[in-house]
């Protein structure tokens, strides 16, 4: 069981939803806590909410220099958490060139971005933890789900790649790849979205992961992510003919 008490961890993405309840979650586990995302002044709040040692950092993770600055601010760390993300819902027939590079470039490329900021110095005293935020989304293309069903594979793709490189070394790489989730991104849905989760509930399942030091990956809800999971197997006709 890990143990949180004096560590230092840097949440990207945590001004609301599952990045502001993982916060908490971990604050209250006796880390300090940096959080980051473009709106500072709801920074601010999210830092002042937590019970334990903690402070806001802004950053735009599609800027270079932005995410240059932040982690130079954040200085050392034990740990960063990969939550940021934006949505739009978007079939191929209705494609937004402006919405889908936006999802592409803040989605996967912010994460590169960020990542790159912070690993070198953990591979460099061969010690740290890097968690990335998923979707079952990733497992496959979806309808309707242009732009972030990929960068979402991308980040997963990305996570599995670090695992593979660090896990015989200090660094410990972690995937959470969640449903659906109540925030003001699935909020644009207008369909039925199984088995949705509080962002209270899904901060419990990564701070869960996260707590178990040999686990790579968790994907939940747990039987709702088998139907992702699972329609890997399919052959492509039978699995276009049931999702598409």
């Amino acid at each position: 069981m890990m143990d949180w008490r004096g560590k230092r961890y840097w949440l990207v993405g945590a001004s609301e939803g599952l990045g502001a309840a993982l916060a908490h979650k971990i604050s209250a586990a006796g880390a300090e806590v940096i959080v980051s995302a473009r709106n500072e002044a709801r920074l601010a709040e999210v830092a002042a909410g937590l019970p334990g040692r903690a402070r806001a950092v802004p950053v735009d993770v599609s800027n270079d220099a932005s995410v240059t600055k932040a982690a130079e601010a954040v200085g050392e760390i034990d740990g960063m958490i990969w939550l940021a993300g934006v949505y739009w819902p978007m079939p191929a027939t209705e494609w937004n060139a402006g919405q889908a590079t936006a999802m592409a470039d803040i989605n996967f490329t912010g994460a590169v971005r960020v990542i790159g900021a912070v690993l070198p110095q953990m591979v460099a005293r061969d010690a740290g933890h890097v968690v990335l935020t998923g979707s079952l989304s990733g497992f496959r293309g979806l309808p309707g789900a242009i732009g972030y069903a990929a960068s979402k594979a991308g980040v997963m793709s990305l996570a599995e790649s670090m695992r593979a490189d660090l896990w015989r070394t200090g660094v410990r790489v972690q995937l959470a790849n969640p449903g659906f989730i109540r925030t003001r991104l699935t909020d644009k849905n207008s369909f039925h979205m199984p088995f949705i989760m509080t962002p209270e509930q899904a901060a419990q399942e990564m701070f869960e992961l996260m707590c178990d030091e040999r686990r790579f990956a968790r994907h939940f809800p747990r039987l709702f992510s088998y139907v992702f999971r699972l329609s890997r197997f399919l052959p492509d006709w039978a699995y276009y003919r049931l999702f598409a």
